[in-house]
């Protein structure tokens, strides 16, 4: 099935407002359904597509793909934890390019979050230390963003092992950037993560750690990505997994905008006078129609897979967020490359 839809760019990493059209793959393994499928009253499922599941691209793997950000042009830049980064048809959502990230030695990444900027830079983090790193487009390393000592991997800090920065996106206006973690840290009590952001003074300057927020995760659930509304809130995925059951899969608003400061806050243990970000339940993706999607293990609804990925492409006509997700297949036998494409209407925002 082949869906088209006028897109606007909306995102701070999108300076200019350029219209673009995305269609999922057409595939024997899409979603045949024409039309929207509610999976709750805010949001509706259009399409997936398993086209890419298991396949390569001028000899690299296309799969583990953990993060997705709106390019120039309306292209789609996708992320691989194992270092690769892709450009994607913005049409048929077919790799068109690739090129491979190293850190300052050379050594690989965990690559788990991507920003583009204004600049068509891309701002990525990986999961070991953790950190932040700029790339020009051709993979080529300029810089990296200061990170607090706290939330380096243990014993440099208090953050565990791959549960660190899953989530990157910049905030309208391009002057804000947030990393979200995944898990807690060491001290802070489980379920409560935090969300680190960084500023600048010019559009192109330096980031500088700024303010850094609490974000309670549901039980047994981490983030595993955070994407900037144009309205400034956040949306949040929040996953799990349970052997033999499946994945969990919940997508979220946040606000930060009467959350504490916690960058001075020693530990989270959701103390009366520390306010956490409040976040909204839009839609648990196990309520979404399958649209006749199979999976290759258990899971309570077909369509779930590892979803780790989440980009804003634009608005459809009635004013709707369109969103395309994407899963990590972890080069899994049982996981499935997957993309999916979502409408979401957002609640109003409630002054005060």
């Amino acid at each position: 099935m082949r869906m088209r839809s006028v897109l606007a760019t909306v995102t701070a990493g999108l300076a200019a407002a350029t219209c673009v059209t995305a269609a999922a793959p057409a595939d024997a393994h899409s979603g045949k359904a024409p039309g929207v499928h509610a999976c709750s009253p805010a949001v509706s499922i259009t399409s997936y597509s398993d086209a890419l599941d298991k396949t390569t691209y001028d000899g690299t793997f296309v799969g583990n793909l953990s993060a997705l950000a709106v390019d120039r042009g309306g292209r789609i830049a996708a992320l691989s934890d194992r270092s690769s980064l892709f450009t994607l048809d913005r049409e048929t959502l077919k790799p068109t390019g690739v090129v491979n990230l190293v850190d300052e030695k050379g050594a690989v990444l965990d690559s788990e979050g991507l920003a583009v900027d204004g600049d068509g830079t891309r701002l990525v983090t990986s999961e070991t230390e953790p950190s932040v790193r700029r790339y020009e487009r051709d993979g080529t390393l300029v810089g990296s963003l200061p990170v607090p000592d706290a939330l380096k991997v243990a014993p440099a800090g208090r953050a565990t092992f791959n549960l660190t920065f899953e989530g990157l996106t910049l905030l309208p206006g391009g002057h804000t950037l947030l990393a979200a973690m995944e898990g807690s840290l060491s001290g802070d009590t489980a379920g409560i993560v935090r969300f680190q952001t960084w500023d600048r003074a010019t559009r192109q300057g330096d980031f500088r750690l700024s303010a850094q927020y609490g974000y309670r995760t549901d039980t047994g659930l981490g983030v595993s990505e955070a994407q900037a509304t144009p309205d400034g809130r956040l949306l949040v995925l929040e996953r799990g997994f349970t052997a033999g059951v499946g994945n969990t899969v919940r997508l979220y608003l946040a606000d930060l905008r009467h959350a504490t400061d916690t960058r001075r806050v020693d530990t989270l243990t959701g103390q009366e006078g520390v306010r956490l970000a409040r976040k909204t339940l839009l839609a648990d993706l196990v309520n979404c129609p399958s649209l006749g999607a199979r999976a290759k293990q258990p899971q309570p609804n077909p369509l779930l897979d590892n979803i780790e990925g989440l980009t804003i492409t634009g608005r459809a006509p009635d004013g709707r967020l369109r969103l395309l997700l994407v899963s990590d297949d972890n080069q899994n036998a049982v996981q499935t490359t997957r993309l999916y494409s979502l409408s979401v209407r957002l609640p109003h925002t409630v002054n005060g």
